[in-house]
């Protein structure tokens, strides 16, 4: 099969139709290529990217040479990486001081009580089954936001419980967890020292120092 790919170019020229399999590589390189650049870079240059590329696959013409262009490089992605880690820094500070003031207003609120370390939880259901220990473990639904509203998972959501250790998930979890009876429903306000701290899992909606709050019901003991 003949795959026709026929557009137009700024200058209203026909770029090239793909015939063969070597064309279909080329492209799909040229696809590769463009796919990784923009996922790398927020903003470049595109005649000068065309032009370098040209310029390096007929060895002419060239503006700088290999030392000097990874220099370039590696210039742009300390820099960037440096802007990045401050503003991390910056909303860091944000999201702590933003919890630790929501935390010191709701543990005055009605029914929330507050642990030793400092976990505030409400009962919204007493249980009446057994207690996990620290080595159990339980099958849950639970339905997690920010001290916003967002949410960012929730097993009530997806209709499907979760299952796990009661030690293997964060701190405010596994002592949640165990105040708590088959049955119980529970609503924790967990400070941010308690779940991701500054290292939240990558690429979601959490926030290094959020402050998370969970519903959570205890189903079973496994």
């Amino acid at each position: 099969m003949v795959l026709l790919v026929v557009s137009c170019n700024k200058n209203g020229a026909t770029k090239k139709p793909i015939t063969t399999e070597l064309d279909s590589v080329s492209y799909a390189i040229g696809m590769d290529v463009a796919r990784n650049v923009k996922a790398s870079f927020d903003d470049f240059e595109n005649d000068l990217f065309v032009q370098g590329f040209k310029n390096v696959l007929d060895s002419t013409d060239i503006l700088m040479d290999e030392a000097q262009a990874q220099q370039v490089i590696r210039t742009y992605f300390q820099k960037k990486q440096q802007a990045e880690a401050e503003k991390r820094k910056e909303a860091g500070e944000k999201n702590k001081a933003e919890g630790e003031k929501f935390l010191s207003e709701n543990k005055s609120k009605d029914g929330v009580q507050t642990t030793e370390s400092g976990l505030q939880y409400i009962v919204l259901k007493e249980g009446t089954g057994a207690q996990p220990s620290a080595t159990s473990k339980v099958k849950v639904h639970y339905h997690g936001t920010l001290i916003d509203g967002t949410v960012f998972d929730s097993s009530v959501d997806r209709g499907e419980p979760s299952e796990f250790g009661v030690n293997q998930v964060i701190k405010g979890w596994t002592e949640g967890l165990q105040l708590m009876k088959e049955g119980a429903k529970y609503k924790f306000f967990i400070p941010q020292d308690l779940a991701y701290g500054a290292n939240p899992r990558p690429g979601g909606a959490i926030e290094p120092f959020a402050t998370l709050i969970f519903d959570v019901e205890l189903l079973e003991i496994k």
